[in-house]
């Protein structure tokens, strides 16, 4: 029996998101989201805030192109994907690793949750302002792309 690898996230984006292309002309679109979580502190009674912030990497071109089109600084999403480490090296030549969320290719969903005049407002998941993309053919909107490869 295999196990489960799939992470939920709905948060706010911390910047916008980055775009790149990879040697065979794929797109790779970066996110950052930051999830927050508040409490109450037992001993003053103050209200706390907790930001985790979550590196995010999609590889299907279609929810790519939606996030690059529709994304920008402070939009609330709903992200899910897989949790991925990978090993790189940096200009010293440095072994280093970074676990991220992916959306791969037919794997994972982007779901916008506010409207774009609404960013910093939350909106439930379930809202009629929700559009919601998922990595799947039902995305007939956009044209189809090439395989990824050399992603890395």
């Amino acid at each position: 029996m295999s196990g489960v690898n799939k992470v939920i996230l709905v948060g706010n984006l911390g910047r916008d998101p980055e775009v790149r292309n990879t040697q065979s002309g794929s797109k790779i679109v970066n996110l950052a989201i930051g999830a927050s979580d508040t409490w109450q502190d037992r001993n003053t009674g103050e209200r706390r805030e907790r930001t985790t912030w979550h590196r995010v990497s999609i590889f299907d071109e279609r929810v790519g192109d939606v996030a690059q089109r529709y994304l920008r600084k402070g939009r609330k999403v709903y992200i899910e994907g897989e949790l991925r480490t990978r090993k790189w090296k940096d200009q010293q030549g440095v072994e280093k690793y970074t676990t991220e969320v992916v959306i791969d290719r037919f794997r994972g969903s982007l779901i916008l949750l506010d409207s774009q005049g609404q960013t910093r407002q939350p909106q439930p998941a379930q809202s009629n302002n929700s559009q919601q993309y998922q990595s799947s053919t039902s995305m007939s909107d956009f044209a189809g792309y090439g395989d990824d490869e050399n992603l890395f």
